[in-house]
């Protein structure tokens, strides 16, 4: 596949807005999470497939190097289980939009993608990773006796909070690209 330089600078420019984005993340995930789940999803619109897998890969990596979150620290597994969370997102988006012949296939590929998301994450990350290496966390935290409220955060954070911010990205993503769309098919 040749990609051209526009198609490049694209996706730099949506990977940028993605890790700004991250800053953010400190403040609350309700405001990270949303932004990064738009940047791919209108990466996967506006540039392609290759553009929002890309970003689905960079982003949990970039986010940990800016937050340095000691759940991720502690169990490295939890990488290729975002990532793919993310890429499921993507591939959702991409195939409904791509391959079904529907009324309404763009909304229908954001909620499914968000759900399988959400559903992937919790239960992989739910009620494999944190049961299996929860225990690990423990060396990362300041005071360890906090093991068991972290470990019920990260059970919601990865599950009920990944399919809201899936959810609320989605919807951003839609309002942004009814108008995108227009404005790319006319400069194109």
């Amino acid at each position: 596949m040749k990609l051209s330089t526009r198609q490049l600078v694209q996706t730099a420019l949506l990977l940028a807005i993605c890790i700004a984005s991250q800053f953010f993340k400190n403040f609350s995930v309700y405001i990270t999470g949303p932004i990064v789940n738009t940047t791919i999803i209108i990466a996967v619109l506006a540039v392609g497939l290759w553009s929002g897998l890309l970003i689905s890969i960079i982003a949990p990596i970039t986010a940990f190097f800016i937050t340095g979150s000691p759940i991720m620290a502690a169990i490295p597994l939890m990488f290729p289980a975002v990532i793919l969370g993310n890429v499921i997102l993507a591939i959702c988006v991409w195939y409904f939009q791509n391959k079904i012949n529907l009324k309404w296939k763009l909304p229908a590929g954001l909620i499914v993608g968000s759900i399988l998301k959400a559903a992937f994450m919790g239960i992989v990350i739910v009620l494999i990773l944190l049961p299996a290496f929860g225990s690990n966390i423990a060396s990362k935290l300041p005071k360890p006796e906090a093991l068991p409220a972290v470990l019920a955060t990260a059970r919601v954070t990865f599950s009920v909070t990944q399919l809201i911010t899936a959810l609320t990205g989605s919807v951003l993503a839609y309002i942004i690209w009814l108008p995108l769309q227009k404005y790319l098919k006319n400069g194109q």
